[in-house]
């Protein structure tokens, strides 16, 4: 049998096929920020790369201001999954304290496209989505609950729980930010240097926090 001369013609390997238009938009969205900036995002291109029409578009998101509040959401859900699966390794102990300090960094680092918009203009993103806030408190309570259980074992001062988060939580997002804006030199995480700051800055929130009282359990 003679072979056919039609030619199969491949379709883009990023092209929309079926499933989950709303996830594939939120990838698409993570993959265009992290290689381009937020400013380069549009919700038409997006759907124009997944090969969909703008009328499937504007069934999932009004705007662009909508798909980044979508964005945030899917960071934070999963930004508080590694925080826990962190602190689980070693529940109440300065070690998993220390496991969900370098856990942070290491998000922020493997996912700069969603930490940017977690992180960026949030306030105004809640507007677009009232669950938004929810999330992103989820993720704070995963280090509040822990630093709770690191007072009642005494091995954290007896300080506000909140305040405490609060502090820890600026030191530890500006060594993200420094990471993934290349101010700590380029290729940080694969010369050892991210790892030799966090270890540092994690070492120096221990001290401040630390109450002076008890060692750390076995």
């Amino acid at each position: 049998m003679p072979s056919s001369s039609v030619t199969r013609v491949r379709k883009p390997r990023n092209r929309y096929h079926h499933g989950d238009l709303r996830r594939a938009l939120v990838h698409e969205a993570v993959r265009t920020i992290a290689s381009d900036g937020i400013e380069h995002l549009t919700l038409r291109e997006a759907g124009s790369r997944l090969g969909v029409s703008r009328t499937a578009l504007y069934r999932h998101f009004s705007d662009k201001a909508a798909l980044l509040a979508a964005v945030a959401r899917d960071g934070f859900q999963r930004f508080r999954l590694e925080l826990d699966a962190a602190w689980g390794q070693a529940p109440g102990t300065r070690l998993g304290f220390s496991l969900m300090g370098e856990a942070y960094v290491r998000f922020a680092v493997t996912h700069p496209g969603h930490y940017r918009v977690m992180f960026g203009d949030f306030r105004d993103l809640c507007g677009k989505d009232p669950e938004l806030e929810g999330d992103a408190q989820g993720a704070f309570t995963t280090l509040i609950n822990a630093l709770v259980e690191l007072q009642r074992a005494g091995l954290v001062r007896v300080d506000d729980p909140k305040q405490l988060g609060e502090f820890i939580w600026s030191t530890v997002h500006g060594t993200a930010m420094l990471a993934i804006n290349g101010q700590l030199g380029p290729e940080p995480a694969e010369s050892g240097r991210l790892d030799d700051v966090v270890r540092f800055a994690i070492d120096r929130i221990w001290t401040g926090i630390d109450s002076g009282r008890a060692q750390e359990r076995s």
